[in-house]
């Protein structure tokens, strides 16, 4: 093998092996987030609302959950104000707080779904880098072998 081709070869392995570490970071920094966020949510002890169309009465602790609840929010809200939004009532209107609630739970409720959808990207994107990283070592050393090979 030439000193060029071997410091190419080493220059993939090196990359390789940095995809693999930025990998596994991603992997642990992702379940680490999934992991804080649910721990969090359950400390909230918020349960999904007894009529809600599935999960009636499970804690509230990962992305589902916490959709459906927020879902349902979302329903006893409109049901309360008749069917209107918060910008759709008067500014007088004693159910604007009643909208304005409903919103903002909504909301902390979709902020813990978008952190879940985060943290599981980041999962994905880890274990590809790792799956890239150790295609690149093994193809370098594939190539390695087969130009021993032709020289013996």
């Amino acid at each position: 093998m030439s000193s060029v081709s071997a410091s190419s070869a080493k220059k993939v392995r090196t990359l390789g092996l940095v995809s693999i570490i930025l990998g596994l970071v991603f992997v642990v920094a992702g379940a680490v987030t999934w992991g804080m966020v649910s721990s969090k949510l359950a400390a909230e002890n918020i349960t999904v609302s007894s009529d809600a169309y599935m999960l009636a009465g499970a804690k509230v602790a990962d992305p589902i959950t916490a959709f459906v609840q927020a879902d349902m929010i979302n329903h006893h809200a409109l049901k309360a104000t008749g069917g209107k939004t918060y910008a759709e009532l008067a500014q007088d209107d004693p159910l604007r707080t009643t909208a304005m609630n409903g919103s903002f739970l909504r909301a902390s409720l979709f902020t813990s779904v978008i952190a879940f959808g985060v943290a599981l990207f980041a999962v994905g994107v880890g274990v590809l880098a790792a799956i890239l990283g150790w295609a690149l070592r093994l193809s370098v050393a594939e190539v390695a072998e087969e130009k021993v090979a032709a020289t013996e």
